[in-house]
């Protein structure tokens, strides 16, 4: 069992995480032409205008009790696809990857620290910078299954037709459905991509 300080840590760095995703998404949006995320106040640094109680705190903390590691999200920034009118066709794409591949950006940056710089780090600070690493590869995975409201599902919106993907968008609580099946049959499968992509960054 981590110590205290270590669990505030990684809660700390697990809201950090997805406040960049959800500020990666506005701002993507806000360049394609939609200032919601913007006039909302979400394209901040504030934790206060990110957390989630349920999500960034409760399920976190339940997660590691349960033995199932870190794991939450924080408040979807809002957008408006109308009004991405500098990219209609793909903006609500770019808009989404945006998140995931944000937090594959962190990953890259502290694993290339542990890597080059590691040598020079304690023990504990290399396995506090590797947490970062896996949590944000973790993320970065999870949210690229192609199930509605993930990120991934997004990808699917551009080769479906079009009646099909407005069914597929509106699945609401369906999808969360949907998620929950299918972390509890291959959620292992999850962990070994991201526990992979880890260690190809921090290297072995």
């Amino acid at each position: 069992m981590d110590s205290f300080p270590i669990i505030i840590f990684k809660i700390g760095v697990l809201v950090f995480s997805v406040m960049i995703h959800e500020i990666a998404h506005g701002m993507t949006a806000l360049k394609l032409g939609d200032e919601t995320a913007k006039l909302s106040g979400r394209l901040t640094l504030n934790p206060l205008k990110h957390i989630d109680p349920i999500g960034s705190i409760l399920v976190p903390l339940l997660f590691y009790f349960s033995g199932g590691g870190f794991f939450g999200w924080a408040k979807p920034v809002p957008y408006n696809p109308r009004a991405l009118y500098k990219d209609f066709r793909y903006g609500p794409m770019k808009v989404a990857l945006a998140g995931p591949f944000s937090n594959l950006a962190l990953a890259v940056v502290f694993g290339l620290a542990v890597r080059f710089a590691g040598s020079f780090m304690d023990p504990l600070t290399i396995a506090l910078v590797a947490f970062i690493v896996q949590l944000n590869c973790l993320l970065f995975v999870f949210n690229l299954l192609p199930i509605p409201p993930l990120d991934g599902s997004k990808l699917l919106l551009l080769v479906l037709p079009r009646q099909y993907a407005l069914r597929f968008e509106m699945m609401g609580f369906q999808g969360l459905i949907l998620i929950i099946l299918f972390l509890s049959l291959f959620s292992g499968f999850i962990y070994r991509i991201s526990d992979a992509l880890t260690m190809l960054l921090i290297g072995v």
